[in-house]
């Protein structure tokens, strides 16, 4: 199985005629070239052409993030599996108002029922969010309603609002008051791990997509404009509620994060390196899940599931195929 490797540290990234090896303080380390998916870079890392062009070859996603923790962009690679016909079936269906803000819907109505998944889950352990999930199943109706994509994403918006008031009932810490939501740069602690977590799963969902026809450079609820890649925005409102947010809840209710993993900076609260780390590890944790798929009949983990769900968007737009976006059960 293929999986993604993480540097911290400063150094240089390098080939050595058919390996790739990461030379730091600590020496050299050799990459499994043959096993890896992506390479997250958090560190001041030099790379060169040549390394470059042997990425490409071997297929590997480069991710940078800079000192803050805020995502600057991917290296990707030559399309190896790229169709001009799915290219255009995506153009089509962003183009067509009617079919835009149809596969949009359903990006919003898949990361609103996770939401609610989730705030149920939460209720049957004794936290007190009823009325929030009744005030987001009355928002829900808005979805249907929305006759374009800008009162679709305002519709969103407000129930993601509704949803973010639940996040201080669920982990009930003074230290990870939630207050409001607040991005670049994040004002206090929990708004830091969200932003990171996003981060995270966008670029978790590129890569996925990569490994598809389908084009990243076309998404319908995130319009495509002046951003290199959408798509993985769309499809990642779905799975932020059952990864990012419930790794979020796991690392602090269970007390692996504290202060000390979190630093100021920018005007705002960043985490550390030692706080990167520990989120990442648990990440991974939950992308490798392994969970009894209903309709599939079948074990799949959650890094999988977003592969499969990359394939029913393409059915959608190739084969009309209606998409129906996944809801997670527990």
């Amino acid at each position: 199985m293929k999986k993604d490797i993480y540097i911290f540290n400063n150094g240089e990234l390098k080939r050595k005629d058919n390996t790739l090896y990461f030379e730091g303080n600590e020496g050299k380390k050799y990459l499994p070239v043959e096993n890896i998916n992506n390479i997250w870079i958090f560190g001041e890392v030099d790379i060169n052409k040549r390394f470059l062009e042997f990425a490409s070859e071997k297929e590997i996603l480069i991710h940078f993030f800079n000192f803050y923790g805020y995502y600057v962009g991917t290296f990707y690679p030559r399309e190896h599996l790229n169709s001009g016909f799915v290219t255009l079936k995506q153009a089509e269906h962003y183009l067509d108002q009617e079919k835009r803000l149809k596969l949009a819907k359903k990006f919003v109505e898949g990361a609103v029922e996770n939401i609610l998944v989730v705030l149920r889950y939460y209720k049957n352990r004794g936290c007190d969010v009823e009325l929030e999930i009744e005030d987001i199943r009355q928002n829900k109706e808005g979805i249907n309603k929305a006759k374009d994509i800008e009162s679709l994403m305002a519709n969103e918006g407000n129930i993601r609002d509704v949803y973010y008031k639940c996040f201080d009932k669920i982990i009930k810490k003074d230290e990870f008051v939630f207050e409001k939501r607040s991005k670049r740069p994040p004002l206090n602690k929990l708004n830091a791990l969200i932003s990171f977590g996003n981060s995270l799963l966008y670029t978790s969902v590129l890569g996925e997509i990569y490994q598809t026809q389908l084009d990243p450079r076309i998404g319908y609820l995130h319009s495509t404009n002046t951003r290199k890649f959408t798509l993985n925005l769309d499809v990642a409102e779905i799975f932020k509620p059952s990864i990012v947010d419930r790794v979020i809840f796991s690392l602090i209710n269970k007390n692996v994060l504290s202060s000390k993993d979190f630093e100021n900076q920018l005007n705002g609260i960043i985490l550390n390196q030692n706080g990167k780390k520990k989120f990442i590890e648990e990440y991974n944790e939950k992308l490798e899940t392994v969970f009894k798929h209903q309709k599939l009949n079948a074990s799949v983990s959650y890094k999988r599931l977003v592969r499969l769900e990359l394939y029913k968007i393409q059915k959608h737009i190739t084969e009309d195929e209606e998409y129906q976006p996944f809801v997670v059960r527990w």
